[in-house]
């Protein structure tokens, strides 16, 4: 918070919790006033009606604190969220990248997840379909995409990650390297 915030702050601590009025001045700017006792003049309704409008800005400034802290509120849960799910992507990215594996993984590619009947889970480049009947006694965990981060997108959420990658390069312009380098990856993606 900068200086003027805080001393802003500060001041509103200075403002009574009562109604007051502002002091009589009798010579304003050295001027004598022509009938001193009618600017002192008010009425009990008067201020009854200061007392409620003073009520009615004390409400809605809470309230308007209220739904500024709401919102707020919702903006660190949905940024909890998205950490909760950075988290949980970083560590199933991270235990793909540690799966057996006997070639060289290239980004843009396929692989398919398997677990042998000892536990030992390995990449393969054949989908369940390309074994076939010859296939060894293994379950089939999932098949994903090495993306250019090295991060793994799976099967089931090609179409998504595809159309997201779309969307970004409509905002890159055309002559760009990041533009080149997007439409490189789509298309080793749509193999």
């Amino acid at each position: 918070m900068d200086n003027s915030n805080t001393d802003a702050a500060n001041s509103l601590h200075d403002f009574p919790n009562t109604v007051a009025l502002v002091e009589r001045n009798i010579m304003p700017q050295g001027i004598s006033l022509i009938d001193p006792a009618a600017v002192a003049k008010s009425s009990k309704q008067d201020l009854m009606a200061l007392v409620t409008e003073i009520e009615k800005a004390d409400n809605c400034v809470r309230a308007n604190a209220c739904n500024k802290l709401q919102v707020i509120t919702e903006q660190i849960r949905f940024l909890q969220r998205q950490a909760e799910g950075i988290l949980l992507e970083a560590e199933r990215n991270a235990k793909l990248h540690h799966v057996s594996c006997n070639f060289v993984k290239q980004p843009g590619h396929i692989y398919h997840l398997y677990q042998r009947e000892s536990g030992q889970r390995y990449f393969s480049m054949l989908s369940p379909e390309e074994w076939g009947s010859s296939a060894p006694s293994q379950n089939y965990m999932g098949s994903f995409r090495l993306e250019q981060d090295r991060s793994w997108t799976p099967l089931s959420q090609l179409q998504a990650k595809n159309d997201e990658l779309k969307l970004i390069g409509k905002f890159l312009p055309s002559d760009t390297t990041a533009n080149t380098f997007l439409q490189s990856v789509m298309l080793s993606t749509s193999m």
